[in-house]
């Protein structure tokens, strides 16, 4: 039942109503709901908060029960029942098609993983994220470019949706599929769902499959829903987080088990979480792996792994691929991709083909903020400063109009400091894979590698306009593990090759241009363009009109903006300019840059690092990136 409510229209909830609500749904607190419900969060805990989850939740069963109690008196007539629901979802499926077995439309991708392409228009921690696409063209896009299942978010305070936009997209690819003669793709009702009712009109609006959350489920109310759906013809997507709820999921006869990779409790993401599922799954002998499946073998793996929530790459899609996962679902960055074709094609959904480009670029950078370089250091204590507060990358200075430039017996001296803090005696490895690709798929590959080799926090010396052979001596005196240059050196003399280390690639961002002023996609575009596989890394910074030797230690702040829209075509990069302890919240927050990098907003004098604001801006950029990864 979709609501045509606009949000002022929508009853708003006391804290007691919804913790009631949830109260009744979980049967109360004795002993028998202590048995079912034990696996939920905060259960059983007077004191406990409700987590948005279990906000959102409650509230959706209160607005089912709202609905139903006052629908005889409107003029649309009462909510439909679930016997006619399902009269309807016949007619709709014998006019449109069948249902599809979910578990059969991930097995049969083997050995391509199966993609779930996500609608989803905005979401409570991010806002809006496309409000203005339409479900039914989105969906059929997803579909021509090669996704299996297209998952649609049809909740409507939060997420902005409805089942009208799942319906849209069920008619849009069956229509597609039928055009090319080919298996429409599986439609997935991502919702709160708690009560037969949903699914039942899930089914009536075209759906095949929908989601069931054991977070918020008690177990026999999920093995209920489970049984019901299958009872229609429908294989339920069951989404597990912890560990404990999957047993929840296997009790209760779960099939196709997702691993939200988030914990929606408390909004922490970790892309690990699938492969400790896997690895317990392997651990109580039940078969799995996506490799094994074969077309009509009634022998195949008892489990469908799918990965849910945090990906947005090829890299990604290979990580669990190996760990035998048979589907990943994504949302945000094919919803933000400026092409989502072009955005599915790089994930590499067939194996052979991420072995053939080793592409890693899959629509819009999404993953947030990932490297914190403090710059300008001049001497050990403040490097290791730096260093503890948790800084991936450590610039030492040579260029010889900077007041912070050093000599190459002080690098030496912040190199073996960095060194020893990270436990090792040699320069580090960062890994760079050869250029097989496109320039941004290829710039996205290094920075991967990058951020797995900046987990100790590497050097880098930043030079400007100096000989290349001048450059690689100072590397080997040094100890250099990197290289940034910052002058107008060009994109193709940051290639590894000349230095025997990777090397990072200033792009200035010019203040004060006169003329026709350009819009921040144009500009980025600009930008892209000029990109090479040479660097390793693309880093922005604010530079002066009329400064003919680079930019770099003005102060200032670019326009932001240029940075998003550059992600947003799938390059990942570094800002800096301008950046101070009080302004980094608000760049990380709203840019979620791959990197950010700090000179004189965190100096005391220049060349000289004021602690407590070193402290102070890395601390402040882990909390904003933690906050910014928060979200459905």
């Amino acid at each position: 039942m979709s609501s045509s409510s606009t949000p002022a229209d929508r009853p708003q909830y006391t804290a007691d109503q919804l913790r009631n609500a949830l109260h009744d749904f979980y049967g109360g607190v004795d002993s028998s709901s202590a048995e079912t419900c034990g696996h939920i969060y905060g259960h059983g805990d007077p004191h406990h908060e409700m987590s948005m989850l279990q906000k959102i939740t409650a509230t959706t069963m209160l607005d089912y029960d709202g609905r139903i109690a006052s629908s005889g008196g409107g003029s649309g007539g009462p909510p439909p029942l679930v016997d006619e629901l399902l009269e309807r979802a016949s007619e709709f499926h014998a006019n449109h098609g069948p249902m599809l077995p979910l578990h059969e439309i991930v097995r049969g991708k083997s050995p391509c993983m199966a993609l779930a392409a996500e609608f989803k228009r905005a979401s409570p921690s991010k806002g809006d994220i496309a409000p203005h696409l339409d479900a039914g063209d989105q969906a059929g896009v997803y579909f021509e470019a090669g996704a299996s299942v297209i998952s649609v978010l049809t909740e409507e305070r939060w997420f902005k949706g409805g089942l009208a936009d799942l319906t849209s997209a069920r008619l849009s690819t069956t229509a597609a599929a039928k055009k090319e003669g080919s298996t429409r793709p599986a439609i997935l009702r991502k919702d709160f769902v708690t009560s037969t009712y949903q699914i039942a009109e899930a089914a009536a609006a075209g759906a095949d499959t929908v989601l069931l959350i054991v977070a918020t489920t008690p177990s026999n109310v999920l093995k209920e829903l489970i049984d019901f759906a299958r009872s229609i013809g429908m294989e339920p997507l069951v989404e597990v987080h912890a560990l404990v709820e999957l047993d929840v999921a296997i009790d209760a006869g779960a099939k196709v088990i997702g691993v939200n990779n988030r914990n929606l409790h408390t909004f922490q993401l970790d892309l690990a979480q699938t492969e400790k599922v896997a690895e317990e799954l392997k651990k109580r002998g039940l078969s799995f792996h996506h490799d094994h499946c074969e077309a009509g073998n009634a022998d195949g793996p008892q489990i469908t792994l799918c990965a849910l929530s945090g990906m947005s790459s090829a890299h990604d899609v290979n990580r669990y691929r190996k760990a035998g996962v048979g589907m990943c679902l994504i949302g945000e960055s094919l919803m933000r991709a400026s092409d989502p074709s072009l955005a599915i094609r790089g994930l590499c959904l067939d194996p052979k083909d991420y072995e053939a480009c080793q592409s890693i670029s899959g629509g819009a950078y999404t993953g947030g903020t990932k490297i914190i370089k403090v710059c300008g250091l001049t001497n050990a204590d403040d490097a290791l400063v730096a260093c503890r507060a948790g800084a991936n990358l450590i610039g030492v200075i040579f260029a010889e109009k900077s007041k912070r430039k050093v000599t190459d017996d002080r690098a030496r001296e912040i190199v073996d400091a960095v060194r020893k803090f990270g436990e090792r005696s040699d320069r580090a490895n960062v890994g760079v894979a050869t250029p097989n690709g496109s320039p941004v798929s290829t710039l996205v590959a290094k920075c991967h590698a990058l951020e797995r080799a900046s987990l100790r926090p590497l050097v880098v010396g930043v030079f400007q306009n100096s000989p290349l052979d001048v450059v690689r001596e100072t590397v080997e005196a040094c100890g250099l593990d990197m290289v940034q240059l910052h002058g107008s050196e060009g994109m193709e003399a940051a290639n590894s090759k000349n230095f025997g280390v990777p090397a990072l690639r200033v792009v200035d961002i010019e203040l004060g241009s006169d003329g026709e002023q350009k819009s921040s996609s144009d500009i980025a575009a600009t930008i892209l363009k000029k990109v090479t596989t040479d660097p390793v890394a693309i880093l922005l910074d604010t530079s002066i009109k009329g400064d003919k030797h680079g930019g770099g230690g003005t102060g200032k702040t670019f326009d932001w903006t240029i940075a998003e829209s550059i992600q947003n075509m799938g390059l990942p990069v570094i800002i800096a300019g301008g950046l101070t302890p009080e302004n980094i919240g608000d760049a990380v927050g709203k840019v979620r840059p791959w990197g950010v990098d700090v000179a004189g907003g965190v100096e005391a004098g220049p060349g000289v690092k004021d602690h407590d604001k070193v402290q102070k801006f890395v601390g402040g950029v882990k909390r904003a990136a933690a906050e910014a990864s928060k979200g459905f």
